[in-house]
């Protein structure tokens, strides 16, 4: 093996060696083989990097709007000017297909988006005789995902900033190598020491030292509904806010009047979005019960669209799961619907043919699927998609709005005007009408899919504090 080993976290803005002196093994997913070692900070690692970040935030708090765009637009540049590298990380350590080329190019894209935003940002409002005074609400913990490692750093990170609040950022360690990368990129941006601090290490060790921390004013996390439930317990002490983006197990609805051969092809896109490792991952395909057929041929047919393989093979749609235990975890649901009855229609158990190295699913399609069954209850985290029919548009809502997640939700329809109503009865954060997608709109979850919203300007307020200055 040719040795790595990642020794250096990023603290009052220089590399430092962590005090904390666990390895971890990063592991390429596509080969199952390890690729190198990272030195995971600790607890005093987190307490230093807090530190900075209070010492810096007086400073960066009373920034202009205008520095805080330059700052952005730097780093924006920096991290843009890493593409190809960023890209190879993401293929080496996260085996994310060159096919899905957003999930590199939505880092330097997060900085654009927040630039945007901020450039029509009031952060003063008048009501009545008072003066409301957007102000930052002080150091923000940043607590990111292993699924697409660049853009949760770069979006959280241009969020607080552009608030003014300044960050301790806590990514994966299974993304350790990713992280180095646009660590890199963001120091080069040469933005004040301690604005922002960036500390890789474990969940229950640094995760939880944030959480704890009463320097730390407020906390954003991407993750899973169990540990978000976690954070949400542990920050009660220090009364922090909270944005929590959870997990979900939304509904793909094919109307009847929709077109299949498009409805289906989008419907199975929203299912394998990020080689079905994505929390907004359209899961659970609504048919109408009188067109069941139809769909079932033509989804059958269009899996060949969808192969797992080489990340880097420009077809490849579909990469290998991120660990041994992710894959264990997916093929574990499969055996499941199996046993709770559902039809496999596509894929099944095992390794897909000619791929016995590494933790490659077979993309699977199941039918005869009901929303009682395990596979259409719990998030899955893999490409592993459910048919499930209904009767009329009442029942479809029933069913899609049957689950303790709210987060997407995605339909296809002809008519518009029937898909806006139908839209506005599903408990969800976002529903995508035939593909539609808006960066700057409010993300975020109903029920048990989170707290909060990001991106835009519901995403920048989470970061402010309102004070009315009255007479």
């Amino acid at each position: 093996m040719d040795e790595n080993v990642i020794n250096k976290i990023y603290i009052d803005g220089e590399f430092v060696t962590p005090h904390g002196t666990e390895l971890f093994d990063l592991f390429n997913p596509a080969t199952g083989k390890v690729i190198g070692q990272v030195q995971l900070a600790d607890e005093a690692d987190t307490g230093a990097a807090v530190a900075a970040a209070k010492r810096a935030l007086p400073a960066w708090s009373a920034t202009s709007k205008e520095e805080r765009i330059d700052a952005l637009r730097r780093l924006q540049a920096a991290v843009a000017a890493r593409r190809n590298e960023i890209q190879e990380s993401v293929l080496v350590e996260y085996g994310g297909p060159l096919r899905n080329s957003y999930l590199v190019d939505s880092a330097a894209g997060a900085f654009a988006d927040m630039i945007t935003t901020l450039e029509s940002f009031d952060f003063t409002r008048h009501i009545g005789n008072a003066t409301v005074e957007m102000a930052p609400v002080g150091v923000a913990g940043l607590i990111s995902p292993w699924n697409s490692d660049a853009f949760f750093i770069c979006d959280k990170l241009a969020t607080a900033l552009a608030a003014g609040c300044t960050a301790v950022i806590k990514p994966s360690e299974m993304s350790a190598t990713q992280t180095q990368v646009v660590t890199q990129a963001l120091h080069e941006a040469g933005l004040p020491k301690g604005v922002f601090n960036i500390v890789t290490g474990r969940g229950d060790v640094v995760g939880t030292a944030i959480t704890r921390h009463p320097d730390v004013a407020r906390i954003s996390f991407t993750g899973s509904t169990a540990v978000g439930k976690v954070i949400f317990r542990e920050a009660a002490e220090t009364l922090k806010s909270l944005t929590l983006e959870l997990g979900g197990k939304s509904p793909s609805i094919i109307l009847d009047d929709a077109d299949l051969e498009e409805a289906v092809t989008g419907a199975l896109m929203a299912g394998f979005v990020n080689s079905g490792q994505a929390c907004v991952a359209g899961t659970r395909i609504l048919v109408p019960e009188s067109r069941l057929d139809e769909v079932l041929a033509i989804a059958t047919a269009k899996m060949a669209d969808f192969p797992a393989g080489d990340p880097r093979d420009p077809v490849t749609a579909i990469g290998p799961m991120v660990s041994e235990r992710q894959w264990e975890r997916v093929q574990s649901y499969i055996r499941r619907g199996v046993e709770d009855g559902a039809r496999i229609v596509a894929g099944g158990p095992g390794r897909p043919e000619g791929l016995a190295d590494g933790y490659f699913v077979r993309p699977t399609l199941f039918a005869d699927v009901t929303n009682d069954m395990t596979i259409a209850r719990e998030e899955i985290f893999g490409p592993v998609l459910s048919i499930l029919t209904y009767r009329d548009d009442d029942d479809a809502v029933e069913i899609a709005n049957d689950t303790n997640y709210g987060l997407h939700a995605y339909l296809f329809s002809s008519d518009p005007a029937r898909a806006h109503r139908m839209a506005s009865r599903l408990e969800a954060g976002r529903v995508a009408i035939n593909g539609g997608y808006e960066p700057l709109a409010p993300f975020g979850g109903f029920k048990q899919s989170g707290i909060g919203r990001e991106y835009g300007t519901f995403g920048l307020e989470g970061f402010l504090e309102p004070r009315s200055v009255m007479g």
